[in-house]
C-alpha cells in the first residue's frame, strides 16, 4: 500500500469545517440553515468537507450525507474522524472498534467508501502502536475508506504521524496565533507527500475580528465552557490563547489588512500562503459565512512585509502563551 492523496486540488484550497453545524457552538444551527451553508460553500467552489462522528454525535455527518445525496457526490471529497466517542485510552484504538465506528459513519454519510478517515486526536501512545496503523491499512484494503490520516494536538504527534508510511494527511491547528507547525511539520509533510489540513483557522472566531471584551458566549458554547480545558484540550478553544491577549493581538493585526479585506479572509489567506498547506477548513453557521470563507481562495497572497508583521505580533504577544505547549 502507498500513500494516496485525498486532495484533488493542485493549490491550497478553502474547505468546509463541519464542527459548527454539529453543535457546541452556542446553540444548534437549524438543519435548513446548516444545509444552506453547505450548499453555499459548494456553489462557491468548495470541494472538501471535514466532519467527525462526534460532532453533534453524528448530526454533522448526517447533514453532510444529505448534501451528498443531493449533489450525487460529484467532485466532493469528504473526510470524517473517529475515536472521540469513547473513553480516551490507547486500548480503544483497535480493529473491531474501528470497524464499528466506520460502519456508523458510513451509514450517517450514506456512502460505502469514505474518502478520508482520520483518527481524532488520539492518545499519544497510539502514534507508536504498529497494530493501529496495520488496522487502518486493513480497512483501506476492505474498501471502507480510500485513505486515512490523523488529527493531532501537538507538533510532535504530527511528526510521528508523518513518519508512518501510509498516513495520507495530518490535520493540525494552524493560524496567525499558532505558528509552531511552520518550522518542522509543514516541511516534513511536504518532503513525505503528506497533506496538511489546517484547522481552527480563525482561532474559534477570535481572528474574525467580530469579538470584543463584552462579547458573551452561550453556556453550551465551547468558547465559554472550555476556556481552561474543562471539556477537552484547551488548545482547541481560541487556539489556547487567553481571550484578553487574543483581542489585543487582533487589533494589532487589524491594522495590517489590505484595503477591502475582512479580518476573516485575511486570517484564511495567511494560512493559504504557507507552503505545504493542502486545505484550510473554516466553519460556517450560515450561507453568507460559507460563501465569504470560500472567497478567500481568490484573494491575492499577502506581502512578505505583512507576513513579517504578523510574525512580530505572534512573537510579542502569543508565542509565550502557546508555542511550547503544542
Amino acid at each position: 500500500m502507498q500513500r494516496r492523496s485525498p486532495f484533488p486540488f493542485p493549490t491550497p484550497a478553502v474547505g468546509f469545517g463541519a464542527w459548527q453545524i454539529g453543535g457546541s457552538w452556542g446553540g444548534d444551527v437549524p438543519e435548513d440553515t446548516a444545509l444552506d451553508a453547505l450548499r453555499a460553500a459548494v456553489a462557491a467552489g468548495t470541494t472538501f468537507i471535514d466532519t467527525a462522528d462526534v460532532y453533534g454525535d453524528g448530526r454533522s455527518e448526517r447533514l453532510v450525507g444529505r448534501l451528498l445525496a443531493e449533489a450525487g457526490n460529484t467532485g466532493l471529497t469528504v473526510a470524517t474522524k473517529m475515536g472521540r466517542r469513547v473513553e480516551q485510552t490507547p486500548e480503544a484504538y483497535r480493529l473491531d472498534n474501528f470497524r464499528a465506528w466506520n460502519d456508523r459513519s458510513r451509514a450517517n454519510l450514506g456512502v460505502d467508501t469514505i474518502d478520508l478517515v482520520q483518527l481524532h486526536c488520539p492518545p499519544t501512545p497510539v502514534y507508536a502502536t504498529d497494530a493501529v496503523f496495520d488496522a487502518l491499512d486493513t480497512l483501506v484494503d476492505e474498501g471502507r475508506f480510500a485513505a486515512y490520516g490523523v488529527s493531532v494536538e501537538t507538533c510532535d504527534e504530527a511528526l510521528a504521524a508523518i513518519a508512518r508510511p501510509n498516513v495520507a494527511s495530518v490535520q493540525i491547528i494552524l493560524n496567525a496565533f499558532r505558528h509552531k507547525p511552520l518550522a518542522e511539520v509543514l516541511p516534513a509533510a511536504r518532503e513525505a507527500g503528506v497533506g496538511i489540513i489546517a484547522r481552527v483557522p480563525l482561532a474559534s472566531g477570535l481572528l474574525s475580528g467580530r469579538f470584543s471584551a463584552d462579547t458573551a458566549f452561550a453556556a453550551d458554547d465551547h468558547r465559554n465552557f472550555n476556556r481552561h480545558g474543562e471539556a477537552f484540550d484547551v488548545g482547541e478553544t481560541f487556539s489556547g490563547v487567553d481571550y484578553a491577549t487574543g483581542l489585543q493581538a487582533v487589533e494589532r493585526i487589524r491594522a495590517l489588512l489590505p484595503e477591502g479585506m475582512t479580518m476573516a479572509r485575511f486570517a484564511l489567506r495567511w494560512i493559504l500562503d504557507q507552503p505545504g498547506v493542502s486545505v484550510v477548513i473554516p466553519g460556517a453557521r450560515n450561507a453568507e459565512q460559507a460563501g465569504a470563507n470560500a472567497a478567500a481562495a481568490t484573494d491575492e497572497p499577502l506581502s512578505a512585509e505583512v507576513h513579517a508583521a504578523v510574525a512580530e505580533v505572534y512573537d510579542e504577544l502569543i508565542r509565550p502563551l502557546v508555542h511550547d505547549r503544542w
